[in-house]
């Protein structure tokens, strides 16, 4: 989705949202290897459109469009772009955080490590398919225009906000190549302590440093917008759990938020100091509010399907019709049946980082019905993310009282108390439900030469409040069920998988589904 909000600065008010869909392309290569896929034109258009739209309704509320003092930027953190700097052209799609392509690629970085280490201690991140510097060595691999770009010095690379930014300042004429710490701690490339592009990874990755974007913070003018609302600045840019985290208000060491979307991701804030995981957490940069403020850091739990499961159900099994069914459908059994669904469709993310693992759904008898499936990918969601916070609370020693939550499956009420009953802890929900895109506002807001917004106001937020309801003892068999079931989804995938199934080309299925 491309979403552009109006939001009223200090009262947390929101104007006006605008909402268009992009189109995701999901292919398979070979037997194994899902392609997730989107057009950067597209992305474009999007957002400008979202922009226009904003001011046409703004002009119609009577509302001048010189009372928008600035933008932030919020996006897909890992999802890689690259395009031609003298002609403003994509060289190819852009390949999203999902995409599992990539994982030959990983294997074979792997093995130049000492010791096969997949683990960067300077990056905060393991070598895995998720993250940009292993899906940029694929386009310089497989991608002819992208090479030559490189070569002949053309080539500049950047995540969705880079891109953005980029086009949104001028393009060819003079637009602004960077990208903020929270968006660059992403890629592989970037050194979370020193909070600069590294030239030691560079050089392993073999990626020349000089198609990478200037780092630079969260909360600054990068420069300003030509088109509509020519001159307004761009001051705010932060990946979208970055934003999610700030637009929560989890400023402080030890407050942490989870967001439900496509996937779902559980970050704590750590302050200023980065912690680096014994329980296959990420370390990665949260952001940094001015040039001159320092990094904050956060340890993060990546789960690669939640929202999703729910569209998999609709989409490709057809036992919902809607994404809403699903609360209906569950509701009216409140139970799983004793079935378990683990959907592994992208392997398995924090804290396994089990790429061969694949979806399994156990635990099925002759009485299980649609209603008992759609209970047990609520419960899947649930079950993930105790997976992590039990992984989090480990690695820092202080379990959490609470959980903070905000994403698009919140509004599921069944889901939320499934979640504060797993947890065992209170599940907190603002009603100000659009928190990735409040974070990028305050980001922008706050910055130097904008100064609208005083970031470090304690707000007052309204919530709703999702209290633990079953017995512990409960809870406990039934994750220990659920974890049987992750063990037999473990290393589905081997080398030996596709032998004898070997294609002589790629079938791209082309069924498209809107936005992640």
């Amino acid at each position: 989705l491309s979403d552009a909000l109006t939001i009223q600065e200090t009262s947390n008010i929101l104007i006006y949202d605008h909402t268009i869909i992009i189109h995701v392309k999901f292919g398979l290569d070979c037997i194994l290897h899902v392609w997730v896929e989107e057009d950067p034109q597209e992305i474009l258009q999007s957002v400008c459109e979202c922009v226009e739209k904003v001011c046409e309704m703004l002009t119609h509320m009577n509302i001048s469009t010189d009372l928008i003092k600035a933008i932030g930027v919020t996006n897909q953190r890992e999802t890689t772009l690259v395009w031609d700097k003298e002609t403003g052209l994509p060289l190819y799609n852009a390949i999203v955080w999902m995409d599992l392509r990539t994982q030959s690629t990983v294997d074979r970085l792997i093995s130049k490590t000492p010791g096969g280490n997949k683990n960067h201690l300077k990056t905060g991140l393991p070598i895995s398919t998720y993250f940009s510097a292993v899906k940029l060595r694929w386009l310089m691999d497989h991608i002819e225009e992208v090479a030559h770009a490189v070569d002949t010095h053309t080539a500049m690379f950047g995540t969705v906000d880079s891109w953005l930014v980029w086009c949104l300042t001028g393009g060819v004429d003079g637009g602004i190549h960077c990208t903020d710490v929270s968006n660059a701690s992403r890629t592989l490339l970037f050194n979370i302590n020193t909070l600069q592009w590294d030239l030691e990874l560079c050089s392993f990755f073999e990626i020349p440093v000089e198609i990478l974007p200037e780092v630079k913070s969260s909360s600054e003018i990068y420069g300003y917008l030509v088109g509509s609302l020519t001159g307004t600045p761009i001051s705010g840019c932060l990946g979208d759990q970055s934003a999610a985290l700030v637009g929560q208000m989890c400023l402080k060491d030890g407050q942490a938020k989870n967001t439900y979307g496509t996937g779902c991701f559980l970050l704590r804030n750590t302050g200023t100091k980065p912690v680096m995981s014994d329980h296959g957490l990420l370390t990665t940069v949260a952001y940094k509010l001015g040039p001159d403020r320092p990094a904050c850091y956060a340890l993060e739990g990546s789960v690669a399907i939640a929202g999703a499961v729910v569209r998999w159900l609709k989409d490709n099994m057809g036992i919902i019709q809607s994404s809403a069914e699903i609360e209906k459908l569950a509701a009216s059994v409140g139970t799983s049946y004793g079935c378990y669904f683990v959907p592994a469709f992208s392997g398995l993310y924090a804290p396994y980082w089990e790429p061969n693992a694949r979806g399994i759904i156990c635990g099925l008898t002759q009485f299980t019905t649609r209603n008992h499936l759609a209970f047990a990918a609520l419960e899947a969601v649930c079950f993930q993310t105790k997976e992590i916070l039990d992984a989090m609370n480990q690695d820092s020693g202080v379990p959490l009282t609470q959980l903070q939550v905000d994403g698009g499956m919140t509004c599921n009420q069944l889901l939320m108390q499934l979640q504060a009953d797993i947890l065992c802890i209170p599940v907190v929900k603002p009603t100000m439900s659009e928190t990735t895109a409040l974070g990028a506002a305050m980001a922008a807001g706050s910055a130097d030469g904008v100064s609208v917004w005083n970031i470090n106001t304690e707000h007052s937020v309204t919530t709703e409040r999702y209290q633990p309801q079953i017995n512990p003892n409960e809870t406990e068999f039934r994750y220990a069920r659920w974890k049987k079931a992750v063990q037999k989804a473990m290393n589905w995938e081997t080398a030996e998988s596709g032998n004898g199934m070997v294609f002589t080309q790629k079938y791209i299925f082309l069924h498209t589904l809107s936005g992640i």
